[in-house]
Formats: C-alpha cells, structure tokens, sequence
C-alpha cells in the first residue's frame, strides 16, 4: 500500500532517519559497551536503560524505512488540479458560521500538524474537502455538531 507524502513531510523523515543512524544508533552503542564495562549486567540499570534505548532507536529506524519505501511523494507546487481540493493542496476555508477564515494543507498523516496548519488526509475536514472546488461548500461532521466551511481559494504550493 502506498502512503502518499509532500515532498517536505518526505525529506522530514529522511533527515530524521539519518539522524537516529548517524548519532543516536552510535550513542546508544557506546551508553551500551560502557554499561558492559561496568561489569555485573542483572542489576546494571545503565545496561537495562541502555538496551531499551537501543529498542527504540532500532524499531524507529526500521517504521522510517518501511515508510519511505512505501511512500508516494508528492510536490504540490507541480500539481494541476485545475482547482479541485487534492492531496497536497493548501485551501484557505470561511466558516460559515462565524466567518473566520483559515487556511490548511492537506498532507499525510506524519506530517500533519495543526500549529504549522497542515491537516491529515484522513481527518474529517480533509475528506469533507476532496474533489471540491473554489466556491464550493464543504459539510464536516465535528465533535461539537455540523459545520460547512466555504472553500475561498485552492492552492498548490
């Protein structure tokens, strides 16, 4: 099953998984041979910490590449959706409601964030917004009861 992911939320993952196989891998080898060194391993809870962190750090890397290599990245400034709400796009919303506006892009889900105002693909709201166009009213079924939001504007960034 492929993951669709920006071209950011991508490179995200990749820098991260460096990261875990450049310094925290060669980190916890060293926390490891040290804790050995110590002697005594069945009560050496630098030893048990140690190993734990390993666990961690091994199972982290292999999601990472499990994820990448399944993944279907996207750059949604070479989209052409002719105006239509698609994976990737940045749609700026009126609620219509209360008439604020708020502008989301729609990523993956390990990239989604609601403080850099990226929204998962699976949320509510994303798949509210599918295959919509500018202008259209999109109906979302939140916690607190219905609510449509008037799409303004579809960008692909």
């Amino acid at each position: 099953m492929t993951i669709p992911i920006t071209k950011f939320g991508a490179q995200l993952l990749k820098d991260e998984l460096h990261h875990l196989k450049a310094v925290e891998r060669p980190a916890v080898i060293l926390a490891i041979a040290e804790a050995r060194a110590q002697g005594d391993l069945s009560e050496n809870a630098d030893y048990d910490a140690a190993k734990e962190k390993q666990g961690f750090v091994e199972g982290r890397i292999q999601d990472l590449e499990s994820k990448l290599s399944n993944c279907q990245i996207i750059d949604p400034s070479e989209l052409d959706a002719e105006g239509r709400v698609v994976f990737g796009s940045t749609v700026e919303l009126e609620d219509l409601d209360s008439g604020a506006k708020v502008t989301y892009q729609i990523v993956g889900d390990d990239e989604a964030d609601i403080k850099l105002s990226k929204i998962s693909i699976s949320s509510p709201i994303a798949r509210a917004l599918i295959g919509k166009n500018e202008g259209d009213v999109a109906e979302v079924q939140a916690p607190s009861g219905k609510r449509e939001y008037e799409i303004i504007a579809v960008m692909y960034l």
